[in-house]
């Protein structure tokens, strides 16, 4: 064999075994982020400090540079709503950090770190949330733990990449995506330089069975729909979405005209809950979902900026004119004709109807279902107090029962 092959064949080698995604450390980065001490990382809290504190502390091992507030990690940003129960306003931090390959355009890798504290801000699903640690293992440890190691992996690799990369750790997300809204306000970078925006939320409960992976913001720009059916494997059945606007930060991304992808293994029975787990994450599923990525990137290395397009956004309209609520959390990675419940909320009326994880929605009242979209034009024809018989097909079974909205 020719030497110069031989010579070329053992640098990749070394250059792949320098970096590497390691399940370990996934791990690792999770179980701290959702330990009880973290007290559930509200925004504006003592455990969003430390949880902040964590996240920079990594920033800085892996040699990135500082990005945020006066050569600092930190973004200072301001918030209505507090954590405390006198509280009106208060303060939180994004953690930013940026790896400078010297190229001319930026790729953004971002994941909250934030969750519910002590279920006092009013987004808890479980019945009597007050005084309760909601750890946020997949919601949304799991992206962090992802962000992480990117960002350890295209710093580690050797053969560089002609972009750079901002690495965006944001806190405010789950009262209304203030972190990253104020972030593109306020960018602390060249907005027009950035190539596209790639946002890790809940990707940590990949179901073994399905390996099932949603991806949305795939029509944001031209490439992503192909790119992503190019490198589609068994290993992860992935179901795109077109729209560029959903309930995550990429959100913040898009309305600055720049193209975004959501990565997402679904909603399930502890979103929102305390019992939102780290011995509940798939490690290995996420280290899949992560090299999923890292190909994505590094696919795209040679490519132009891209070009962004806007999206058809029928799901965030549709959701302002909603009367009603069943208290589902609904699948959005299920291939099923029909809506796929993924979860049910304690005291709400699918609960008390008799409704079951798992269960797949097929009719409400006269109005047949057949995915998310049409159940979210279902629920607008509804009224509060309004008794309807729900079909479900459970264990290969038609079930019809009573629901009062």
């Amino acid at each position: 064999m020719n030497t110069r092959w031989l010579l070329i064949g053992f640098l990749f080698f070394v250059f792949s075994a320098c970096a590497q995604v390691e399940e370990s450390k996934i791990k690792q980065h999770i179980r701290i982020l959702s330990a009880d001490s973290m007290q559930g990382r509200g925004t504006g809290s003592l455990g969003e400090s430390m949880a902040a504190s964590y996240i920079e502390k990594q920033f800085k091992k892996i040699k990135l540079e500082p990005q945020g507030d006066e050569a600092t990690y930190l973004q200072v940003f301001p918030f209505k709503g507090g954590v405390h129960e006198l509280a009106t306003e208060g303060s939180a931090h994004n953690i930013i950090g940026y790896l400078n390959n010297k190229a001319d355009n930026i790729i953004i890798i971002g994941a909250h770190y934030d969750h519910l504290g002590l279920g006092e801000n009013g987004n808890s699903l479980e019945a009597n949330p007050k005084g309760k640690t909601h750890n946020g293992a997949d919601d949304n440890a799991s992206g962090v733990a992802g962000l992480i190691e990117l960002a350890q992996y295209f710093q580690k690799n050797k053969m560089k990449e002609k972009y750079n990369f901002l690495f965006i750790a944001f806190s405010g997300e789950e009262l209304g995506l203030i972190g990253s809204k104020y972030f593109t306000e306020n960018p602390t970078i060249d907005l027009s330089k950035v190539s596209y925006m790639i946002n890790l939320d809940m990707i940590g409960r990949l179901d073994p069975a399905t390996r099932a992976l949603s991806i949305s913001g795939t029509g944001t720009s031209a490439v992503w729909e192909n790119e992503i059916k190019k490198l589609s494997t068994d290993d992860l059945k992935i179901k795109i979405d077109s729209a560029g606007v959903g309930p995550s930060d990429h959100t913040s991304f898009y309305l600055k005209n720049i193209p975004v992808l959501h990565f997402f293994t679904g909603s399930h029975s502890d979103y929102h809950k305390p019992s939102d787990d780290w011995q509940k994450i798939n490690f290995a599923g996420e280290k899949t979902i992560l090299q999923f990525i890292i190909k994505l990137v590094e696919d795209l290395n040679s490519t132009p900026k891209l070009t962004f397009l806007t999206t058809k956004n029928k799901s965030m309209g549709s959701a302002r004119s909603f009367k009603v609520t069943m208290g589902i959390m609904p699948s959005y990675t299920s291939n099923d004709e029909g809506l796929k419940v993924d979860g049910v909320s304690d005291g709400r009326p699918a609960q008390k109807a008799g409704i079951l994880t798992g269960d797949l929605i097929v009719q409400i009242g006269e109005l047949p279902i057949k995915d998310i979209q049409t159940y979210m034009d279902a629920l607008a024809k509804f009224d509060k107090g309004q008794t309807v018989p729900v079909k479900v097909k459970r264990n290969n079974e038609v079930v019809t029962v009573m629901l009062t909205f």
